[in-house]
């Protein structure tokens, strides 16, 4: 076997061409990467996504695609949906947790008569900076 091929090539068996679409994006060492994507995907519509593309933003939707087909394999249902979900909710929950120990902090303060020397924190709710329906999901760094 020719080990210059690109995983993509060598999954598809085929000679791997100087110009491949696949090669920058699907290295050889690395293919499950190609083997995730080719099969949620298939190769012939990952190739035409990848060249409808300007070169410089190729490499970022390779990712994209092998992230949401890694996912999608792992959870046929909702893909990386369910995982931007369980992320949110572990988001609120440590939001509400935050809230009970500033709630504790402040009773035991006002209590013990130190309510000025301990400040309120503000608290902050991530969640509702993000409608889940219309998100921007670049805003997410899932990796």
């Amino acid at each position: 076997m020719n080990s210059s091929r690109c995983a993509a090539c060598r999954h598809l068996r085929r000679r791997c061409p100087s110009d491949c679409i696949f090669s920058p994006y699907f290295p050889s060492h690395d293919s499950k990467r190609f083997r995730c994507v080719h099969k949620i995907y298939g190769a012939s519509n990952v190739a035409k996504m990848l060249q409808e593309l300007p070169a410089d933003r190729r490499a970022e939707a390779a990712d994209s695609l092998y992230y949401e087909a890694y996912c999608r394999l792992k959870d046929p249902v909702y893909g990386c949906v369910g995982t931007i979900t369980i992320l949110c909710q572990q988001i609120h929950n440590a939001q509400c947790q935050l809230a009970t120990t500033q709630a504790e902090i402040a009773s035991l303060s006002a209590h013990s008569g130190l309510q000025n020397q301990y400040p309120a924190t503000p608290t902050f709710n991530l969640i509702d900076q993000y409608d889940v329906a219309s998100a921007n999901w670049s805003d997410f760094n899932l990796q």
